[in-house]
């Protein structure tokens, strides 16, 4: 178990967890529901998308919700960049860090990007080269780590070529997702091992699905091999739409109270964040995902 008494949880609730959602917020609500994780004691909150509106037109709004929010200094509000037009929006909006997005799978990579991985990492060049002259940090995410809708399982070898291309381009920080979900402890701890022997813990990142159930022993196996920033999403929301069955992200909730209970320190208000997640499930009229908030509503 990882002795760090400082664990960072990367909030991607407001991105990751409503794109998909097929009911349009308006912008109000979006900026309400991040100013309240805001107030959690969250350090680290993806709150918007600069990508095409025809593709995912729930992030539409990103530029308005970022000159909306009220911002906490100790906060780092981050959008997802797919190409130049998309950061330079994002630059305008006073975005404080960018994220780049591929996979470990090629046949996820060319359906959903249009591209192979190579490709997809030529074009973040002049991304990351223009984030830099901005003084914008850049976090990589790497889809697909333990399995693809495509293709089947995924080689460790594969995660460990493509984090490699992208922490050489200058990323800070590769977060690994298992975008369906199949990951299970055993096969996490080996790939975790087999990157700790290129990579500094401290350049990773875990991103959970809880499709099958197992995000959070996969997060627990995680932190037995020194991972201390963990991406999780208020009430559970997301999910990948392509993946069969998928439940959604690893709830915000659940992951702060297991690391409470483990004696690690996150700086998030568990109170606080399930009254966030209460809210946006209201306004969204879905079922919380959140196992804590459940029971915490139900006591």
């Amino acid at each position: 178990m990882t002795h760090s008494s400082d664990i960072k949880i990367v909030e991607v609730g407001p991105r990751d967890g409503l794109q998909n959602e097929a009911n349009l917020l308006p912008v109000e609500h979006k900026v309400e529901f991040i100013n309240q994780l805001s107030e959690t004691g969250l350090t680290h909150i993806e709150a918007g998308s600069f990508v095409s509106a025809k593709w995912v037109p729930q992030m539409a709004s990103s530029d308005e919700v970022f000159k909306q929010i009220k911002r906490v200094p100790s906060v780092t509000y981050a959008a997802l960049t797919p190409n130049l037009t998309g950061l330079q929006s994002a630059i305008e909006s006073g975005v404080d860090e960018i994220a780049v997005f591929t996979a470990a799978s090629e046949l996820f990579c060319k359906t959903n990007i249009n591209c192979s991985i190579d490709e997809s990492i030529d074009r973040f060049k002049p991304l990351i080269s223009l984030a830099n002259e901005h003084n914008i940090k850049v976090r990589g995410y790497v889809s697909c780590i333990m399995g693809c809708p495509y293709e089947g399982d995924i080689q460790p070898q594969n995660v460990l070529e493509t984090s490699r291309k992208l922490l050489e381009l200058g990323c800070y920080e590769i977060s690994l997702g298992d975008t369906i979900g199949v990951g299970t402890a055993n096969r996490v701890k080996s790939l975790l091992k087999l990157l700790k022997r290129e990579f500094k813990t401290d350049q990773l990142a875990v991103h959970f699905h809880d499709t099958y159930g197992q995000a959070l022993t996969n997060i627990y196996a995680s932190l037995d091999e020194g991972i201390t920033t963990i991406d999780t999403s208020v009430a559970g929301l997301g999910g990948c739409p392509y993946a069969k069955g998928a439940s959604g992200n690893m709830a915000t909730e659940d992951v702060v109270y297991m690391l409470n209970g483990l004696g690690l320190s996150t700086g998030v208000d568990l109170n606080k964040l399930i009254v966030a997640g209460k809210f946006i499930c209201d306004i969204l009229n879905r079922k919380n995902g959140s196992k804590v908030a459940f029971a915490s509503n139900e006591r």
